[in-house]
């Protein structure tokens, strides 16, 4: 038995879909189901009796307490997050609340909860923690990649919050002994991506009809991880990888952002042809954001090298196939645009209730 925080969410609920498909263990699934988590993505493994999903809030001590208790996992993988720069810049209490607070209070739990346990099992529990490159702030154009030795210099709320967690993850390590895994993982992409993230927000935008919003000048640099490659590296990391020890997780594919939406409108030209035109007249120029970094680059060798492990989609590869999962899933993305998702998730309990 694994707990999973934060299952529901895009990349969670990706890897809590890939685990049960390809490993014989059951999962936990403890979810908030703030406004980014949508039971609905869960739907394919509704009567599976390896998936328990548990609505609560990780900062509920006292309820994580008796999941931990109740269910006695070999591990627990720490997905849950506030994770939007935008929203962080406008709200940023959500963000220090759930990604610090959250954190810490399910450290706590951790602690206990490993502190009973015999010592074959106390020796083999893990904490994985899943953090994000943000937290070393912006590279410019000629530096080398963020390694795992890189200093931190968060630059926006939701960097600094997640640079917090990060080192209340290390210090209980540290200080405890607690065998926690942190992984620093590049921008994702793929199936089942709130549409406020960039991939999804294009894809949808521009079948609607609507305008392709790209800050500045469009040549902001991040490195694209397949969210398929992301939950295979987490599994390597969790059965291969060292306690107190931190993993970057990279898709070797740095891009600018204009490339991105560019490619995507291709995708969208070849796949679902508009009457007249191209998608990419649609393509508008917006102010930056605050604090926007200009680069982001993952040196994903260690990874590699001590755990073996590499992506298998190039960028080419899995936005093909992320483009091609949103023109076969409009139901989806129909149910997160309109909030009906919401109105499933009550009346789904008001019936197991």
């Amino acid at each position: 038995m694994i707990l999973v925080t934060g299952g529901a969410g895009f990349i969670g609920a990706n890897f809590v879909i890939g685990w049960l498909d390809g490993v014989d263990e059951a999962v936990v699934n403890v979810d908030k189901l703030t406004y980014a988590g949508n039971l609905g993505t869960l739907r394919s493994l509704h009567g599976d009796l390896s998936h328990i999903f548990v609505r609560a809030d990780i900062c509920d001590r006292e309820t994580m307490d008796v999941l931990l208790a109740e269910y006695q996992p070999r591990a627990i993988l720490h997905f849950a997050a506030e994770s939007h720069v935008d929203r962080s810049i406008h709200g940023p209490a959500d963000f220090v609340q759930t990604n610090m607070m959250g954190t810490f209070t399910l450290l706590e739990a951790a602690r206990h909860y490993w502190s009973t346990l015999p010592d074959g099992e106390k020796s083999t529990f893990r904490f994985l923690h899943v953090s994000t490159d943000e937290v070393f702030g912006s590279l410019d154009a000629g530096d080398t990649p963020f390694s795992e030795r890189s200093l931190y210099a968060p630059n926006s709320p939701y960097s600094a919050s997640k640079a917090s967690s990060d080192h209340l993850v290390r210090a209980w390590h540290h200080t405890y002994g607690l065998p926690t895994l942190t992984t620093h993982c590049s921008n994702n992409y793929g199936p089942f991506q709130f549409p406020e993230k960039l991939v999804p927000l294009m894809i949808t935008r521009a079948l609607a009809g609507d305008p392709l919003p790209v800050y500045g000048d469009g040549k902001n640099v991040r490195d694209w991880l397949y969210v398929g490659d992301h939950c295979s590296a987490i599994r390597a990391i969790l059965s291969k990888g060292h306690p107190g020890e931190t993993y970057n997780i990279g898709g070797w594919n740095e891009v600018t952002n204009i490339e991105v939406v560019r490619t995507l409108c291709d995708l969208l030209d070849e796949l679902r042809p508009k009457r007249t035109g191209s998608y990419k007249d649609q393509i508008a120029w917006v102010p930056d954001r605050p604090g926007h970094d200009r680069r982001y680059a993952i040196d994903a060798r260690k990874l590699e090298r001590e755990i073996g492990w590499r992506p298998a989609e190039t960028f080419a590869s899995g936005l093909a196939k992320t483009v091609q999962w949103y023109l076969d899933h409009p139901h989806w993305v129909g149910e997160v645009a309109s909030g009906d998702y919401r109105k499933w998730v009550e009346t789904h309990y008001a019936k197991s209730a």
